[in-house]
């Protein structure tokens, strides 16, 4: 069993080129799933001697454990892409994952700021001093292109192109998207960018990093999460905002003005169109608004 889990993540990193971070959590969901096998088995079985049944175990043990349905769920992924593998390459005869079911996820409205919520945030940063500069760049950047904070954080000189106003960005699984960056976006860049100081140690040219710290290094993804907060705190704005909350906003004022969900995927990166319908609760209101107006009979 072992030898063929490391066959499978060969697979994903050499082949599949699948990123670091996703080897690493097939990694961890598959060894959870051994460590399980070798404590009801006295052993550690081979492939080919597992069942349905024995993996129906497992979940059960996930339930009883009190994982939450959507780390079951991302385990049991895990599990029929490794069968999947082991039966392409003829590890076992039949895939023992494939009649389990995934559980139904509950699936949260995610947690978003009102247009003038976002202007109060982004009109914290003071433009006096480049962190402010820098923070302020960040925050219109991320909330103008719904980007994810990773994919902030990894953006290079080269990514931006001015004479379109657009930005090449890498979003998961290594996918590139091109996303729009508006005027009050590209402007603070150009005043960042005026006040930015680059370490030696970072490369020069089109690899340079867009946002760098106080020491002129790659700002982290952490750094970003740090320095919202501070500003949450000055504005008295929902605590519960991440960086992620700005990319939830992005999508929902999209949608509420209008906006084609299919270009909302588009512009999000998303793979699934499923992923993007979840914005649509935004549009709720609006619609219940004007169904009350125009309807003959809605009162």
């Amino acid at each position: 069993m072992q030898s063929s889990v490391a066959r499978f993540l060969r697979h994903l990193a050499l082949e599949k080129n699948a990123a670091e971070l996703t080897v690493k959590s097939y990694r961890e969901d598959l060894t959870a799933l051994t460590q399980y096998l070798s404590a009801a088995y006295g052993r550690l079985p081979s492939p080919e001697e597992l069942t349905p049944l024995d993996l129906r175990g497992y979940v059960a043990a996930l339930h009883e454990a009190g994982y939450a349905k959507s780390s079951v769920s991302r385990r049991m992924a895990s599990m029929r892409s490794f069968f999947r593998f082991a039966q392409r390459e003829g590890l076992v005869e039949a895939n023992p994952a494939k009649p389990l079911r995934t559980p139904r996820r509950n699936r949260k409205l995610p947690h978003f700021l009102t247009t003038d919520e976002i202007g109060r945030l982004l009109d914290a940063p003071l433009r006096r001093d480049p962190q402010g500069l820098r923070d302020r760049a960040i925050l219109e950047t991320m909330y103008s292109a719904g980007l994810r904070v990773s994919e902030t954080v990894g953006l290079n000189d080269g990514d931006l192109d001015w004479d379109n106003g657009i930005a090449r960005i890498r979003g998961k699984g290594r996918r590139e998207r091109l996303a729009p960056i508006g005027s009050f976006a590209q402007a603070a860049l150009h005043e960042w960018l005026k006040a930015r100081v680059v370490s030696p140690r970072e490369p020069k040219g089109t690899a340079t990093p867009v946002f760098v710290n106080r020491f002129g290094r790659r700002l982290t993804t952490r750094s970003v999460g740090r320095m919202l907060e501070k500003y949450l705190q000055a504005t008295g704005l929902d605590d519960r905002t991440t960086p992620h909350t700005l990319r939830h906003s992005f999508a929902t004022h999209l949608l509420d003005r209008g906006a084609d969900i299919r270009s909302v995927q588009e512009l999000l990166g998303h793979k699934s169109l499923t992923t993007t319908q979840i914005y649509t609760h935004v549009s709720t209101a609006g619609l219940r608004e004007a169904y009350e107006k125009a309807h003959p009979r809605a009162k």
